[in-house]
């Protein structure tokens, strides 16, 4: 169930992600519902991967900005969304790391509001 609840958190944070930024383009909701579910698992395979390499590259600089490395992750794994389905399109890297920052700040304040009631 928290699994299910976790990708509708972040399916309604990638369809208002889109609302609110003009390069960051979504069809509709039910794309967003494929989006997150392609996001998750990228994220899930490759965030874990992406984040040691970062950590081994910048000598530990990126464990320690954890929090920046971690935003940087999730825009590349966006991109890499982008690019494996139709149903999301970003602009460019800059508009993939807003989008990415506005998903984190969404995501965080939804899953507080539903976990905290």
């Amino acid at each position: 169930m928290t699994l299910i609840l976790n990708w509708l958190i972040l399916s309604f944070t990638v369809w208002l992600t889109a609302a609110i930024l003009p390069g960051f383009h979504i069809k509709n909701f039910k794309s967003a519902l494929w989006v997150a579910a392609i996001f998750g698992i990228l994220n899930f395979l490759l965030g874990w991967l992406f984040f040691t390499v970062f950590t081994v590259l910048t000598l530990g600089i990126a464990l320690l900005l954890a929090f920046i490395t971690r935003w940087i992750i999730d825009a590349i794994v966006l991109k890499i969304t982008d690019k494996m389905t139709d149903h999301l399109t970003i602009d460019g890297f800059g508009w993939a790391l807003l989008g990415a920052l506005i998903m984190a700040a969404l995501g965080t304040l939804s899953q507080w509001a539903i976990y905290s009631a």
